[in-house]
């Protein structure tokens, strides 16, 4: 039998206790740009400017120009437990700010080389430099009134957890989406994010909704959504949400703010699609901007690390909510196509006065079913074998609403989806083209030029090599534009710029590999 070890109880060292709590405040440089953001918006700051360098690796600094620090105030929040925001337990009950200044900001220092400026008032300030938790400085300096927070080398002491940070790119885009989430909800603050010297994010104070959403979100975007504003009882719910004519399996986005503070719940999420029904297609998923504004004593926002996560007293009255302000915001929007046939003559070649829409098809479709398999060994794939069988298999075929293709299989009747199939036949050939060699690609006499967000922007820099492959010739055009030389030709009604468009974006969303 092993013999027993016993050790000693003991507490830990104030450096080593911030690096626990760094670990959870503190996953990545994203997480710390929220956490500086947040005190800024505290303090009551206007302006806002976040500077990154390496992605935040090497740089994060925020500066305001809220309420600063005297330098007695200074000096406490670097100390744990130090907070403005909260004097007793019931405080917490409730809580109508972001953060606590003495929690975040110790806990950064003590994986960084910290520098923190600040001033109460034009004139006289203080400037406190930490090295790792230790304080190696405080000197008195003259600034404008405000605070600046330089974060330089994040991690440097805590190599472990650095070699787990992203690509620049990754950690670069989620610092963006901190960025942009809080300039949706406050409007009357201006923010700046710049990267490496590049503006990557501008918008002014004071703007209405729509142009804040057209600035962070897109134009493009943001022309697709209607507005939203329903109260239910004690609970408010506000915002945008996208057209069901507009919405798609990907691209989208969803944002949800709680009393001003962003959170995440799939369950609110599903609740706003569920007030759609079957205004969607099953599979596609809306945009969605909510603002839910509800009693403070009825959530806790306390029930995460990094204040991701809200919970809620009656969850199934918050839900109920979002479903109904969804469906009322919806009203009689038209999100179907109409079943019967009022034009007969204007479809095509009609089957008698059915009143089914049926049609047949015309004698060259627009793609082939089979094209993916076409090259296929019938011996090697039994797929392809099966298919091989369908294509020979001699049967009358009838369109439906312009949408499906209906025929006679051996083995019974057959529904085809055309929109999904012509997607499946680019899908493979896109595929065979990018495992090839470069993709056919069509020279345009008129270039096209596309309006990008600054998110998009940069996925546009991040995969030139990818889109180059794929058949577009992208050259930046200054500012966001970007010029379109050459795209892909798949098919004669391929619309590039929507293309290009739906790509970029999906992209921007992380659906690839490394994001």
């Amino acid at each position: 039998m092993p013999p027993v070890t016993t050790r000693r109880v003991q507490v830990l060292p104030d450096a080593v206790a911030n690096q626990i709590a760094a670990g959870e405040v503190v996953e990545r440089p994203a997480s710390a740009v929220k956490e500086l953001v947040e005190n800024a918006l505290d303090a009551g700051a206007r302006q806002i400017r976040v500077e990154l360098e390496q992605g935040g690796k090497q740089l994060i600094m925020v500066s305001d120009d809220g309420v600063g620090m005297s330098r007695d105030d200074a000096i406490l929040a670097l100390d744990r437990y130090a907070t403005s925001k909260i004097t007793t337990a019931a405080d917490l009950i409730g809580v109508a700010t972001f953060g606590f200044r003495g929690e975040a900001i110790p806990a950064i220092a003590s994986v960084s080389r910290f520098t923190l400026s600040t001033s109460d008032g034009d004139g006289d300030g203080t400037e406190i430099a930490v090295n790792g938790g230790r304080v190696d400085r405080v000197a008195p300096i003259a600034r404008q009134r405000g605070t600046t927070i330089a974060v330089r080398g994040l991690f440097f002491n805590t190599p472990a957890r650095r070699k787990f940070l992203r690509s620049l790119s990754s950690e670069m885009r989620a610092a963006w989406e901190v960025v942009a989430t809080f300039a949706l909800a406050h409007l009357e603050v201006g923010f700046e994010l710049v990267v490496d010297a590049v503006d990557r994010l501008h918008v002014p104070p004071g703007q209405d909704r729509n142009s804040r959403l057209a600035a962070v979100w897109g134009p493009t975007l943001g022309a697709t959504l209607i507005p939203v504003q329903h109260a239910g009882g004690a609970v408010l719910v506000e915002g945008l949400i996208q057209r069901p004519a507009d919405a798609r399996p990907t691209g989208r986005r969803v944002q949800l703010y709680v009393n001003g503070r962003p959170f995440r719940d799939n369950f609110l999420v599903r609740a706003a699609e569920s007030g759609y029904r079957s205004a969607i297609h099953p599979g596609d998923r809306p945009s969605l901007l909510l603002f839910l504004t509800v009693p403070a004593s009825d959530v806790d926002v306390n029930v995460h690390p990094a204040k991701l996560e809200v919970r809620f007293r009656e969850r199934v009255i918050i839900e109920g909510a979002v479903e109904d302000a969804v469906r009322q915001a919806l009203g009689t929007i038209e999100a179907a196509t109409s079943v019967w046939a009022t034009d007969a003559s204007a479809a095509g070649t009609s089957l008698g006065a059915s009143p089914f829409g049926l049609q047949s098809p015309s004698a060259s479709p627009p793609f082939d079913f089979f094209e993916p398999i076409a090259s296929a060994n019938p011996d090697a794939d039994p797929s392809a074998a099966r298919q091989a069988e369908l294509r020979s298999f001699a049967a009358p075929m009838v369109q439906l609403f312009d949408t499906y293709i209906a025929f006679e299989s051996p083995d019974g009747l057959v529904l085809v989806d055309q929109h999904s199939a012509h997607e499946r036949v680019l899908y493979e050939r896109a595929m065979r083209e990018l495992t090839g060699t470069e993709a056919a690609s069509q020279r345009l006499l008129l270039p096209i030029t596309v309006e990008l967000t600054d998110e998009e922007l940069v996925v546009v820099e991040t995969f030139d090599e990818t889109l180059d492959r794929i058949g577009f010739d992208v050259e930046p055009f200054g500012g966001r534009s970007v010029v379109l030389h050459a795209v892909p030709a798949p098919h004669p009604r391929f619309d590039a710029a929507a293309g290009f468009r739906e790509m970029v974006s999906d992209l921007a969303r992380g659906r690839v590999g490394g994001w």
